[in-house]
């Protein structure tokens, strides 16, 4: 991923994938399932930056909850 894709506000869905390290399918399936919220532009889907790091927020705080119980 170069610079200029780590600088933008709105990333594609393959940016965002690449991103978290997960493929665009399994990118996809988890925006459909409404565990990550998009932007559409058009025809255009956009994920801002800050929702996939509050997503991976989310996440690691739910996986830290569940080793404590």
């Amino acid at each position: 991923m170069g610079k200029q894709t780590s600088e933008r506000l709105l990333l594609t869905v393959s940016e965002a994938a690449e991103t978290l390290g997960v493929s665009r399918s399994h990118l996809y399936n988890l925006i459909q399932q409404g565990h990550l919220p998009t932007i559409r532009l058009g025809a255009s889907v956009r994920i801002p930056r800050r929702w996939l790091e509050e997503f991976v927020e989310q996440q690691v705080a739910t996986w830290q909850e569940a080793r404590n119980e």
